[in-house]
């Protein structure tokens, strides 16, 4: 069944006509309203640029993720910001603060106190762990030209690793519908695996 949809997928450009604007926007939504699943999406455009005929699919897909990526971020946190500086707060920075767990804030704020900016880029690669420290640089009214220098490299660097995996991916399955699935399983999993890791660990300390 699969075979038989992706036998019919329309020529390489229509694909890289359609396909770069809207892994652009949904990485970038993703940015801002985190429930889309921006790795896999990476990921699997990945694996489509790989058996695509073009030498240049997989620059377009890493510049498309990283600048989409960058642009939501520095979106959320201007609109953090607002909410930082009024009086009555915003939805925007209650919905941050409503995302990052206590105990993954006071990490958060504990290690931007230690290494700075660069923090940013180990929170983009750990799963779940942005916006933990996106809200400690609100709280630590970390001026934005600072925050988009240091979302910069962690733009670039989430970018890379998600590629790798859909290049993984591509690289391990004649048909690209195979390596897509592996590839979001894969993203799934690490995604996941932390979340999964914490509630193990507290009914087993409980």
């Amino acid at each position: 069944m699969i075979h038989e949809v992706v036998s019919r997928l329309p020529p390489e450009s229509t694909q890289q006509a359609v396909g770069y604007p809207s892994l652009f926007l949904l990485v970038a939504l993703g940015a801002l309203v985190p429930v889309v699943p921006t790795g896999a999406l990476v990921s699997s455009a990945a694996v489509v640029a790989v058996h695509q005929s073009s030498p240049f699919a997989l620059l377009y897909v890493f510049a498309v993720a990283s600048a989409a990526a960058f642009l939501g971020d520095v979106s959320l946190y201007w609109l953090g910001r607002r909410g930082v500086r009024s009086k009555n707060g915003s939805k925007w920075l209650r919905a941050i603060s409503d995302r990052a767990a206590p105990e993954r804030l006071a990490q958060a704020q504990q290690k931007l106190d230690e290494h700075g900016a660069m923090v940013l880029v180990l929170s983009r690669l750990v799963p779940a762990g942005r916006i933990p420290v996106m809200l400690a640089c609100l709280l630590g009214r970390m001026p934005m030209r600072r925050f988009a220098r240091g979302d910069v490299p962690a733009c670039l660097a989430w970018a890379a690793t998600y590629q790798l995996i859909g290049i993984l991916g591509g690289s391990l399955f004649p048909e690209p519908w195979q390596g897509v699935v592996a590839a979001v399983g894969l993203t799934l999993l690490i995604s996941g695996a932390p979340a999964v890791w914490r509630r193990l660990r507290a009914r087993f300390a409980g």
